[in-house]
């Protein structure tokens, strides 16, 4: 029973993101003329296959004549296998900025979809605005060393305007710095911090061990309630397209300090921990599974983008390399490049499929 809790919600999830960024594809394929010939199944009256996959999990579109790697050879004898009418259906014709635009809409529509959940939460369920204020300062504290005293409100933090009492504990554990800014106001005079967090082992609110950075504060509501506001569709839009740039913004952060040696490499999970923390999510009603949906849409969205050839962004890598050189990359070239993107995705996936596995008590 645990199981399907954790499984079910995982598989909704998983089929929602997958769907609705291969029909970013999809719909720009079709829009440019491309044929399709696989992605469910059964045949839509154009002649499209919609085809239910397990592996790869989730689903994919393929296009008509579609490949990884071509030689200027292949490509021709490609060509002279159809009939005109064919050709102008094959996606390696279509000119580089249709190819491009059809490979970008798949992470592009799961950035879009987070803004839509986003500005539906923000509009019926409401966003909360409550300033905080310092109530306590612990003694020999990282807050306590610098200065910073009980009734200080805070700001802004890493230079982003605290709206909310909810924002500070995510603004401090996204930030990748050894420092933090922090900016408080203290008899309406700001006044500047660089507090330098401690990092300790906690639970999170679902019970997960995690590594967390504290300054040794409690805080409390400013006026002494929290204030949730219904806000109308355009201030959604607004905080909804905010929310996903400062999540996109803070997964690039956190992936550039890995890359530097700096990032904690045990935060990174695949599947399993995503299931895992989706059936505990699911279990808080449809509003947190919204809300983890939105931003597993735009982790898919992102890590799409990166280029890593059998990604989408290794795929615009290539056409912009098309672009600059007025022709497509050498076969051997790009057949040395799919390798290293293959060994790349490989090794994550081991690595991710390691820090899962030990997250669930098996190493």
């Amino acid at each position: 029973m645990n199981v399907i809790i954790f499984i079910l919600p995982f598989l909704a999830l998983i089929t929602l993101v997958v769907f609705i960024h291969e029909y970013g594809h999809y719909y720009f394929a079709k829009k440019f003329g491309v044929g399709i010939t696989e992605l469910f199944g059964f045949n839509d009256k154009s002649g499209t296959r919609w085809k239910f996959c397990l592996v790869p999990l989730g689903g994919y579109v393929k296009f008509f004549g579609d490949r990884n790697v071509f030689s200027q050879a292949e490509q021709q004898e490609l060509l002279n296998k159809y009939s005109a009418e064919d050709q102008k259906k094959l996606f390696v014709v279509k000119p580089i900025y249709q190819r491009a635009l059809v490979v970008a809409a798949g992470p592009l529509a799961n950035f879009l979809l987070a803004i839509v959940i986003f500005t539906f939460i923000y509009m019926f369920a409401g966003k909360d605005f409550t300033p905080a204020k310092i109530n306590e300062v612990q003694e020999n504290s990282p807050a306590a060393i610098v200065g910073l005293q009980k009734n200080d409100v805070i700001y802004s933090i890493n230079n982003s305007k605290v709206k909310s009492i909810m924002d500070i504990s995510t603004y401090i554990n996204t930030s990748t710095t050894e420092e933090i800014n922090l900016s408080i106001l203290r008899n309406d005079n700001e006044i500047f911090f660089k507090v330098k967090p401690k990092v300790i082992k906690d639970k999170d609110a679902l019970g997960n061990e995690i590594k967390k950075k504290v300054l040794g504060i409690k805080i409390v509501p400013l006026y002494g309630e929290f204030n949730k506001e219904k806000l109308g569709p355009a201030k959604a839009l607004y905080y909804a397209a905010k929310e996903t740039w400062f999540v996109t913004k803070s997964s690039l952060d956190f992936i550039v300090s890995l890359i530097k040696g700096s990032g904690d490499t045990s935060q990174l999970g695949g599947p399993i921990k995503i299931a895992k923390i989706t059936g505990q999510v699911a279990q808080y009603g449809v509003i947190a599974f919204l809300s983890i949906t939105a931003y597993i849409s735009i982790s898919l969205g992102l890590i799409n983008l990166f280029p890593i050839p059998m990604l989408d962004g290794g795929h615009l890598m290539f056409y912009a390399f098309e672009k600059v050189l007025g022709r497509p990359l050498k076969q051997k070239t790009q057949e040395g490049f799919f390798r290293i993107g293959l060994f790349l995705l490989i090794s994550l996936m081991f690595f991710t499929t390691f820090n899962d596995l030990k997250d669930i008590g098996l190493f």
